[in-house]
């Protein structure tokens, strides 16, 4: 689930909630109720997960030692379950915070769709002797759900971890009587997610992005703002927590798309 960058734009100004509702503003808000309605699904299936997930480790006794990696078995029929439903996700599951399980320093219980239908679980060294991806703790999928406590969209990457595509991870922390415990989440290959958004995007007059907290950029219109590159500039966070109708920045507009961690930035025509 973390790999690749790539470029750039001071001063993000709040619309005012007042000014009339322009067609270009409309616009923006039609796709950007597509691109929620596209990802609203997917969260909810790591909700799912999250709440699946927190009762199990909840029910543990005080008396019991810490969690096992067997433990964590009891989700499987439920990631199963999930997998087999039609829809954007490719893997998905949960993904253990160093420290909490008794017998592995770090974990996922991660199941994954094969390109013939099939589910298999994902089988990776997570020995710090020898394998690079023992601490995932800095990737972004992780990072920004613990850190934020919130939802979180990470990439476009290369998911080396998983599937070795290009692919959008989205997280929530999962956190037990207030101790964060890991992350519950859910792959999108980028491909399927352009496909479900860029007609919206293409509709609009001008060049458009979608655009995480952190600036990167997930689907682009904008010759110079390519899948995977770094938008420079704007306060996005300020913006996901800010007016529906969005904000300013060097006269491009940022807009949230609902509860979805993405912004779409537009230009104009």
């Amino acid at each position: 689930m973390d790999s690749s960058p790539r470029p750039a734009g001071a001063g993000t100004r709040v619309l005012d909630g007042a000014a009339p509702r322009t067609e270009a503003a409309a616009e923006a808000a039609d796709v950007a109720s597509v691109v929620r309605d596209s990802l609203e699904c997917v969260f909810d299936a790591v909700t799912e997960i999250r709440t699946e997930t927190a009762a199990l480790l909840g029910s543990l006794s005080p008396e019991d030692q810490q969690p096992a990696t067997a433990d964590l078995a009891s989700l499987r029929p439920g990631l199963h379950a999930l997998l087999e439903r039609p829809g954007l996700i490719s893997g998905a599951g949960f993904v253990a915070a160093p420290g909490l399980l008794a017998d592995a320093p770090a974990w996922l219980e991660w199941w994954q769709r094969g390109a013939g239908g099939d589910i298999r679980p994902l089988l990776l060294d997570l020995d710090p002797e020898h394998s690079a991806y023992s601490d995932y703790t800095h990737w972004e999928w992780f990072a920004l759900a613990r850190d934020t406590g919130r939802r979180a969209v990470a990439g476009p990457y290369v998911d080396y971890l998983c599937s070795d595509e290009y692919s959008l991870t989205l997280s929530v922390p999962v956190t037990v009587e207030g101790r964060f415990t890991g992350v519950a989440a859910a792959d999108v290959y980028l491909p399927d997610f352009e496909a479900a958004v860029m007609p919206a995007l293409q509709r609009l007059p001008g060049p458009a992005c979608l655009v995480n907290s952190r600036g990167r950029v997930a689907v682009s219109t904008y010759a110079s703002h390519l899948a995977g590159s770094l938008f420079k500039g704007p306060d996005f966070t300020s913006v996901q927590a800010g007016d529906a109708d969005g904000a300013e920045h060097d006269g491009l507009r940022l807009r949230p798309c609902g509860d979805i961690p993405l912004i779409l930035v537009t230009a104009p025509a």
